[in-house]
């Protein structure tokens, strides 16, 4: 348990969100958005309230879904672009807005997963073609002052940049299009991924074969050319911010 309440959880969200929120032509084209373990529904309320950035500040009216197994929080009462599913968001998911959606959202959420592979394929098939999925998860393997530290949060597998690349791109997300962030000394990984046309594969499937979808980011490729396998010493990975960065020593 990382957060004490639901408002530090949301301040980590929007350390994303805000980054999003300056992409005026991407804020501007979401139609419906679907938030995966939603809680207390800040991170929603946040999603569903969002204006254009103009001098007229209109609102974007984005038709939005908060997904989670505890009641309906109050907050998708008081809007009327925002409806509650009450299930386990690993089971099937509706779309109420007749089409699938534009962005999926789940923010410290995905660690509870039981069968993480199953839930991605899940998720892409409720999204729209070219659609974002955008994650924000613990990484239980982390460098902290040059020393190697291994944190199992409440959860039930081990995520790091590397298998992470590999559970999205095996299961149809386009990864070379996205965007990834792992800051030094955090335990935190941040994915930005869209569904691509590729359909999802078997998870033996080898770093090879992976590498010759055209899924994975360039440095990924060369670093698969070059070992056989993913190095994440190898990885330089854009973020929203605009930046590439070099996840070596990390």
């Amino acid at each position: 348990m990382f957060f004490r309440n639901p408002e530090e959880s949301h301040a980590h969200s929007l350390e994303t969100l805000n980054w999003l929120y300056e992409h005026d032509d991407f804020m501007e084209s979401i139609g419906t958005l679907v938030d995966l373990g939603c809680g207390s529904g800040l991170d929603l309320e946040w999603w569903a309230t969002r204006t254009t950035r103009d001098e007229g500040a209109t609102p974007l009216n984005i038709q939005c879904v908060g997904v989670d197994l505890c009641d309906t929080p109050v907050i998708a009462r008081k809007y009327a672009n925002i409806t509650y599913q009450q299930t386990d968001f690993e089971q099937q998911i509706h779309t109420p807005h007749k089409k699938k959606y534009d962005v999926l959202w789940c923010h410290d959420s995905f660690q509870y997963v039981l069968n993480p592979l199953d839930t991605l394929k899940l998720w892409r098939d409720i999204a729209e073609p070219g659609a974002m999925l955008c994650l924000v998860l613990p990484q239980t393997t982390n460098l902290k002052h040059r020393n190697l530290s291994i944190i199992q949060p409440t959860g039930f597998h081990h995520y790091t940049l590397v298998n992470l690349i590999h559970m999205l791109a095996v299961t149809g997300w386009d990864c070379a299009s996205g965007f990834f962030r792992k800051p030094a000394n955090e335990p935190w990984l941040s994915a930005v991924v869209y569904r691509s046309d590729i359909e999802p594969m078997d998870p033996k499937t080898s770093w090879y074969k992976l590498a010759e979808t055209g899924l994975l980011p360039k440095t990924a490729e060369t670093s698969i050319n070059k070992y056989g396998y993913l190095n994440q010493d190898d990885l330089v990975l854009p973020w929203l911010d605009k930046n590439l960065y070099w996840y070596g020593q990390q």
